[in-house]
């Protein structure tokens, strides 16, 4: 008879909606027995009631008391991105494995003065920003290696249903990946820091455009190992940044249902990726887009192509003809009204990869054994990521 497993025992760093995300389907993991024993936030007001929802039972307002205790196994960072690193390097200065959300880092003016405006942060040079967040991310990634301890990237698209019986029928295929299209498309954030750099380090690029440029990194370092064993690596990006909101009609409309308001972030952008065997991946994000979300990834091959819905719209139809006959009733990420025709989404955390994400950290902490997500790729993201930034910030290709 096999033995029972010992027991996941992890804390939650932040109390926001992610952290409902990871919560929810950290409940969901099917094989072991996982424990959330701790939640810290920012107030005790916002930890408590997290901690009273999931039957946590501890709540604090400093995660360092996290940290100290003996029984957690892992930490999982559901904190804005300019928190990423000190914590990283906290928790594996104890021992602790680190699930970090994406981006893994992000430029927030973390090298300038405590009191400097959120203007002095905008504005430095997108070739500053892309050295300090690289910097960062490396040093995130040696803190856990240092410690011997996995760095986890939380980034769902990986384990999205569709990609992942994609990327394992590419596989069998043995075909060559030669261009790549995808998008994170909805209408605002639900963060209330989105909309200024200091606290996100950059807008619908750096939230939303990173989950395309994760998967398809990954999908070429995978098609490269398979082949050759070697990873196939991007080496320039090109790309342009923009406010929608701006467009004259848009700002001067007295009620526009898009998201306005960004401080100083883009809320649209677009990339092109140029990988080493000059195969190309075209990435957008755009915070302006109405109707729910829209997660897409289609991946072109020299013998055949496949096209990834990761927020399936046509599982499930509803219609009310008033907000208040569904009420408060969650449908799907990023709708604002439940009036008329929508589609609930069955199970989002499937569909969006979070449930086998979740599962996949797990798994990896009880039998010790890499991540499919780690702390490389989200170091390779921010590298390209804030190179993006720096070619639309020069109007030209820029090397990677």
């Amino acid at each position: 008879m096999t033995p029972p497993r010992p027991p996941v025992r992890l804390a939650l760093i932040g109390a926001g909606f992610l952290a409902e995300t990871r919560a929810r389907c950290y409940a969901q993991v099917h094989g072991y027995d996982v424990q959330i024993v701790a939640v810290a936030a920012r107030t005790a007001e916002r930890a408590n009631a997290f901690a009273a929802r999931h039957a946590i039972p501890r709540a604090s307002t400093d995660y360092r008391e996290l940290l100290a205790l003996p029984e957690v196994d892992a930490v999982d960072l559901c904190v804005p991105n300019h928190l990423h690193r000190p914590i990283t390097e906290a928790a594996a200065a104890a021992g602790k494995q680190v699930i970090c959300t994406k981006p893994l880092t992000a430029y927030v003016g973390q090298d300038l003065a405590a009191d400097a405006s959120d203007g002095e942060i905008s504005s430095q040079s997108r070739a500053h920003m892309l050295e300090v967040a690289s910097e960062d991310a490396a040093a995130m990634v040696a803190a856990c290696e240092r410690a011997g301890v996995q760095l986890m990237y939380g980034e769902n698209w990986l384990y999205a249903p569709s990609i992942s019986r994609a990327a394992g029928l590419i596989a069998r295929s043995k075909g060559a990946i030669v261009e790549m299209r995808g998008g994170e498309c909805h209408n605002g954030s639900h963060s209330p820091f989105s909309k200024i750099w200091r606290y996100t380090g950059g807008g619908a690029l750096v939230r939303l455009g990173a989950h395309p440029i994760g998967a398809m990194l990954h999908l070429k370092a995978q098609e490269g190992l398979a082949r050759d064993g070697v990873p196939i690596r991007p080496v320039a990006v090109s790309a342009e940044v923009g406010d929608l909101s701006q467009i004259p009609a848009v700002a001067a409309a007295e009620q526009s249902w898009i998201v306005r308001g960004w401080q100083d972030v883009e809320n649209w952008a677009a990339v092109i990726l140029t990988f080493d065997d000059g195969s190309r991946g075209v990435v957008y994000a755009s915070d302006a887009v109405l109707g729910g979300m829209e997660s897409k990834l289609e991946i072109f091959l020299d013998n055949g192509q496949f096209k990834c819905n990761l927020s399936p719209h046509d599982l499930l139809q509803s219609y009310s003809p008033h907000p208040s006959v569904l009420g408060d009733a969650y449908l799907m990420e990023k709708v604002s009204t439940s009036a008329g025709w929508n589609t609930p989404l069955p199970n989002e955390d499937w569909s969006s990869g979070h449930l086998a994400m979740c599962q996949d950290f797990v798994e990896a902490v009880a039998e010790k054994r890499p991540a499919r997500s780690d702390g490389r790729l989200g170091l390779e993201v921010t590298k390209v990521v804030y190179a993006a930034y720096l070619s639309a910030e020069q109007g030209r290709r820029v090397a990677l």
